[in-house]
């Protein structure tokens, strides 16, 4: 078989990758080694940035019908258990409530589409079957990676398929986004580094369907997605989209204490299934290198957060856009040789900041839950000391976890060879999001006319903004573009707030929204401009416009 790309890992962050490729035509292999997509919880939320992703993608509608009610409170508590007063509640808006909220704005304050709660379980057969549906792509379950070699033309690699026959599969690149036990990874020998197995704990799924309709039971909190137990074992109960599904992780003896341990916290007697029960362990891990040659890594090939903060899937979805145009584009022959070059540059570091933004956000959780002591439950004085001490601290520290804005659409690309250099720049900031329009950040959103983000209006393609009235004409940019070969379109605002409120009036928006170049004034020099932003070097440059 042969195909432009070949993708090992049919995760959330495969299966992006796949159909972005697909919807720019490119011609992919997607190969996954389980039978079919599996029902287990392992991640719960999109957060903003993911969810403007696939807005991008043509599916934010279908992945919101399909996960969690938009009505539903996305409130975080700290509790003893579901039937007694809780110690901590933070108030977090639902996704119809944030919806309302950012289609009101009129600034760029807000993102295009807020979080969405969706469980993997969901999300991942969605996503499956918005890739089988384009032509270009090909998705191959009870397929396993097994090898491969690369060369000057591209690579070559054994596959294993569930029937025990071996074949192989001759791509241009190829994409390993299979995992923190990454086979891909290991055949690279290439090092994951930092701070790994920091904590055990076993994670079950259970079925109850009754659970969600009698919240709040007694005096118990109310509906929220997040009930994280103040106890000494870690333990942390998480609603799933269905609301008949709830996850529990916590540090038990075994597999079976685990049913234990949520009857415990329930507090109440209640009919539920076990339906899984497995271990993990939290680690802060990062790959020495993104890839090698003609071989990429994404997701937790490449990255491995403890979930706090929910930057592990989401940080992954942000690899598959940033290298999927990129593939695309030198695929295309239009990507220069620095373009490819430039995914390790430009992901890596937003690995090693949300790697940063997690441990900061578990630090936060660990400094709560250290308060716990014993005689924490007791009817006494003593007792209900130590339970509003944790109280008052977890409302400093836990909000470390759960508001994460700024890593989420805050993050910059800082020295990359496709950005214009722009010294100074503004803080990376983890826990709040202030718009800016500085090089190296994504586009900003904000609304053009009911319904349309600016960011609407840029395709797969680089985009010229004008910005204010008055401005020139920009047909030396256009041009310079054009001689390279690659895509490009212009986008005018002239209304003076738009020019305001980014402070520039003309901007270079690359096909992933990201701002390779602002000013006031046109640039001198267009095809430097160009080839810099498409991956070219001067001398290339230099032949297209000699």
């Amino acid at each position: 078989m042969k195909t432009e790309v070949l993708i090992v890992g049919a995760g959330p962050v495969g299966l992006t990758l796949a159909i972005d490729l697909g919807q720019q035509g490119i011609d992919c292999i997607l190969i996954e080694k389980k039978a079919a997509p599996e029902f287990l919880p392992k991640m719960e939320r999109c957060n903003a940035r993911t969810m403007e992703i696939y807005r991008r993608l043509g599916i934010s509608d279908q992945i919101r019908k399909a996960g969690l009610d938009g009505d539903v409170p996305m409130d975080v508590f700290v509790i003893t258990n579901m039937t007694e007063p809780p110690l901590l509640r933070l108030e977090y808006d639902s996704v119809n409530k944030a919806l309302a909220e950012i289609k009101a704005s009129d600034d760029t304050s807000q993102p295009a589409e807020p979080y969405q709660l969706v469980s993997q379980y969901t999300l991942e057969p969605l996503l499956k079957s918005v890739a089988e549906a384009l032509p270009s792509v090909k998705v191959m379950y009870g397929t396993a990676f097994e090898s491969f070699v690369q060369d000057q033309s591209g690579v070559t690699t054994t596959v294993l398929g569930s029937d025990g026959s071996r074949s192989t599969i001759h791509s241009s690149y190829m994409a390993g986004c299979d995992g923190g036990s990454s086979q891909v990874r290991k055949a690279l020998d290439i090092s994951l580094r930092g701070e790994g197995n920091l904590l055990k704990l076993r994670q079950a799924l259970y079925r109850c369907d009754e659970l969600f309709d009698r919240i709040p039971m007694g005096d118990g909190p109310g509906h929220g997605r997040h009930y994280h137990v103040a106890d000494n074992q870690a333990s942390f109960l998480i609603m799933q989209d269905s609301t008949k599904h709830w996850t529990l992780h916590a540090v038990v003896e075994d597999d079976a204490a685990m049913a234990r341990q949520f009857e415990k916290i329930i507090g109440a007697p209640i009919h539920y299934e076990m339906l899984y029960v497995g271990e993990w362990k939290q680690n802060l891990l990062l790959a020495d290198r993104y890839g090698e040659g003609r071989v990429f890594l994404a997701g937790d090939a490449a990255h491995l957060v403890i979930p706090t903060g929910g930057l592990g899937m989401n940080t992954g979805v942000g690899d598959a856009i940033d290298l999927s145009w990129k593939l695309a584009a030198t695929l295309r022959g239009w990507g220069g040789p620095r373009l490819l070059e430039s995914y390790e540059i430009e992901r890596r570091q937003i690995g090693d900041r949300n790697i940063g933004a997690s441990r900061y956000a578990s630090l936060g959780r660990r400094k709560w839950r250290a308060q716990w002591a014993p005689g924490f439950n007791d009817d006494t004085p003593d007792g209900a000391a130590l339970r509003q001490n944790l109280a008052e601290v977890a409302d400093i520290e836990q909000r470390k976890t759960n508001e994460m804005i700024g890593a989420e659409l805050g993050y910059r690309y800082v020295d990359s060879p496709l950005i214009w250099d722009e010294p100074g720049g503004p803080e990376h900031l983890f826990r709040t999001y202030e718009a800016s329009a500085w090089t190296g950040t994504r586009l900003p959103h904000i609304w053009v006319k009911p319904d349309v983000s600016v960011n609407d209006l840029i395709g797969r393609t680089y985009a010229i903004v004008r910005m204010g009235p008055g401005n020139d004409a920009v047909d030396a940019m256009v041009d310079a573009f054009r001689q390279i070969g690659a895509p490009i379109t212009v986008v005018d605002l002239p209304d003076e707030r738009y020019r305001k409120l980014y402070g520039s009036s003309y901007f270079l928006v690359r096909p992933d929204l990201h701002i390779a170049w602002r000013g006031e004034a046109l640039p001198s020099d267009p095809a430097k401009l160009a080839a810099l932003a498409t991956g070219h070097s001067v001398d290339k440059m230099a032949r297209y416009h000699a």
